[in-house]
């Protein structure tokens, strides 16, 4: 066993293997500490891009990160399993065994020692105790559950296509949360409506497809500038998306949401996209704080509160802000910036030096509706002031985030050569996946 400093951090998501490509780098590949990266699954996908992948307008193999074959082109190690208990005393992790399809044991319960543990398992959605919700609606977390999604959308068009012209009905699909995720995939959806009867299914057009988006607070994109979100109810309005704002759901039924008002929506597919909640595992790890909705409570410099050798950060952490009594917002934007600021503080730690509290930084938001059009507004905290923006000036600043990440992770060249091949597998392949 290496004598080396041993960072463990648990979660591959967006932050969590920036960090670990980071560290592989400047840590582990002079040799200065072992760098070991946590995740469940074997592979990465941006979850800024699942809504596309559930609509069929991104194939996620063209996108995924392959965690072994990453580790070893950055230098630090990867090991599958999926975090259950910590052990602060005696420094390390619990994983918990891992099982195939057959359910047969594949790699056993785990422990894995650390000196620094990094927890960035992101979050889940939070459905706030909502009758049915769990019996009836679809989640857009991961990679699995947008491929399920994806396959039930196929099967619903298919069904829809050889259903008898006498009894044609219209594929009602509903979004509950009016956040960007469920506003992008109202986008998409109706997207894959335009485009799939080109394919060959021509008893069901874009009129067939009935999409309704439902928000308990009185407007979309209720985190947003308020002109942002009336600009994107008009799109989405114009798109003939129906949009019900001010009435939260009640109950879901099979086939049915019922809402605060006393109406119901009818659904033949129905998405809870509303709200985020850390996993509830979290909130019994060893005495660390946890609030409400089970995020890890940490200090500017992502240290937790109760332990200066275990930091968090991203959506599964509550990190305050100077200056106002709100945290951290859980966006894709704050996760890279904090592993950035995380990757210094770890490397002065090994050098006994101070860690580096973490500021955020608004750059502005950004709104896809699929190839329609890009709402959004820039700058957001850095001058106080925001610029509004639209149409394909938003859209190449919208794709650019997810190019970032991509240099984050791979270096410009190599980013600049996964472009080249995007550009032509998109001239070579269906505009949508279909299978």
């Amino acid at each position: 066993m290496s004598d080396l400093h041993h960072i463990v951090i648990v979660g591959g998501g967006a932050g969590g293997l920036e960090l670990a490509t980071k560290l592989g780098h400047k840590l582990g590949k002079p040799g200065k500490a072992r760098v070991t990266l946590v995740d469940a699954v074997l592979t990465h996908v941006w979850k800024p891009l699942l809504h596309e992948v559930a609509a069929g307008s991104l194939d996620s193999n063209a996108g995924e990160v392959n965690f072994r074959a990453h580790a070893k082109q950055h230098h630090f190690e990867f090991q599958l399993g999926r975090m259950s208990d910590l052990k602060r005393a005696e420094r390390y992790v619990v994983l918990d065994p891992v099982f195939d399809e057959h359910g047969q044991e594949v790699v056993p319960e785990r422990v894995v020692p650390y000196d620094t543990l990094v927890i960035a398992v992101g979050s889940t959605a939070n459905d706030f105790g909502t009758p049915g919700a769990k019996e009836h609606c679809l989640l857009l977390d991961n990679l699995v559950q947008a491929r399920r999604f994806h396959r039930l959308l196929l099967n619903a068009f298919l069904r829809a296509e050889h259903q008898q012209l006498a009894l044609k009905t219209k594929l009602r699909i509903a979004i509950i949360g009016a956040g960007a995720t469920g506003v992008e995939l109202a986008a998409e959806l109706r997207h894959a409506s335009h485009e799939l009867p080109s394919y060959g299914l021509h008893n069901v057009s874009s009129e067939d497809v009935e999409l309704t988006l439902v928000e308990a607070a009185d407007r979309i994109l209720p985190a947003l500038p308020e002109r942002l979100s009336a600009s994107a109810t008009r799109e989405l309005e114009r798109l003939g998306v129906r949009v019900v704002t001010g009435n939260p759901v009640c109950e879901i039924k099979a086939g049915e949401l019922e809402i605060k008002d006393g109406s119901s929506v009818l659904a033949d597919m129905i998405v809870w996209a509303a709200g985020i909640k850390a996993p509830e595992f979290l909130a019994k790890l060893d005495g660390l704080e946890t609030n409400r909705i089970n995020q890890l409570v940490v200090e500017q410099t992502l240290q937790t509160t109760n332990d200066a050798n275990i930091f968090a950060f991203g959506d599964c952490a509550a990190c305050p802000q100077p200056d106002s009594d709100r945290p951290v917002p859980p966006r894709a934007q704050a996760a890279h910036q904090q592993a950035t600021t995380l990757a210094k503080t770890l490397v002065n730690r090994l050098n006994q030096k101070e860690a580096v509290p973490y500021i955020y930084r608004d750059h502005g938001s950004l709104i896809s509706f699929s190839h329609y059009t890009t709402v959004g507004n820039l700058m957001g905290n850095l001058s106080g002031k925001s610029m509004m923006i639209e149409g394909k000036v938003a859209r190449m600043f919208y794709i650019s985030l997810y190019r970032m990440h991509q240099v984050a992770l791979h270096g410009f060249v190599r980013t600049a050569l996964i472009w080249m091949g995007d550009k032509i597998s998109k001239a070579l392949h269906p505009r949508l996946k279909l299978h």
